[in-house]
């Protein structure tokens, strides 16, 4: 794996291939549900002509998919931002734990001489 979570070597391009997929299948589940509701919403207004019903469909569709990629696109973004955070924390962490390994490691030698020199 590499810093950023994503798989390296051969594999990485199938990983991708497979993130590919799977969101666009759940692009078209939503847009399946999308076209559901719409049609359950133009089934309560029974006066619309057919031409009538498929424009409310179709607007009432592009606005709930608009919502939708806005929420995604939000929700990717501060993935992205808690990545970078924890990045950031992961850093700070990983550097206090190998100066303390240094000191202790400094210590543990200063004692070993010390012990060397009064025998």
């Amino acid at each position: 794996m590499s810093p950023a979570g994503a798989p390296q070597g051969r594999g990485a391009g199938t990983a991708a291939g497979i993130n590919a997929l799977e969101g666009y299948l759940l692009w078209q589940a939503e847009t399946s549900r999308a076209a559901e509701r719409a049609r359950r919403f133009t089934d309560t207004l029974p006066w619309l002509t057919t031409a009538q019903r498929e424009e409310v469909e179709r607007a009432y569709a592009d606005d709930h998919l608009g919502h939708a990629e806005a929420a995604l696109r939000a929700f990717a973004e501060r993935c992205e931002q808690l990545r970078s955070e924890y990045r950031a924390v992961y850093r700070r962490l990983r550097r206090r734990l190998v100066a303390g390994y240094a000191l202790v490691a400094g210590v543990l030698a200063a004692v070993g001489a010390l012990v060397t020199t009064v025998r």
